[in-house]
């Protein structure tokens, strides 16, 4: 894990959710999946939003042009863990299909403007997931 991304989970656990600096008065989840080849559990902050019941958050990474690692974890297990406020559950990941992909992304855009910079910046189509709690 990078030391940028222990330092956000460290500050959103210590604060119950949430965390200041670039992300202050944004909202963030902590996404536990199972490695695709490895089987160890990875940790990543990831940016969300509720659609109903479900929560919504998008593999951007920042416009590269690849998926995050993360992506390819809850494909190979869509069963995760998630760390939401004071909350953690485990839920469903499910990988939208158009057009609500590009619905939630829009929503996304509103709640975090940075992802309309990072569909700018890749040639690749960034997979929008919905997240429903199992437990």
């Amino acid at each position: 894990m990078s030391d940028w991304n222990k330092q956000i989970i460290e500050e959103f656990r210590a604060n119950d959710g949430k965390v200041g600096g670039h992300f202050a008065n944004k909202t963030l989840l902590i996404l536990h999946t199972t490695g695709a080849k490895s089987g160890k559990e990875r940790l990543n902050p990831v940016a969300t939003f509720e659609d109903d019941e479900r929560l919504v958050i998008v593999a951007s990474k920042n416009g590269a042009p690849t998926n995050p690692d993360w992506y390819y974890n809850l494909v190979a297990n869509p069963v995760v863990g998630v760390e939401y406020g004071t909350e953690q559950f485990q839920a469903q990941a499910t990988i939208t299909s158009e057009p609500e992909r590009t619905e939630l992304y829009e929503k996304m855009v509103n709640e975090f403007a940075g992802f309309a910079e990072y569909k700018e910046k890749t040639t690749r189509v960034i997979p929008v997931i919905t997240l429903t709690r199992l437990n």
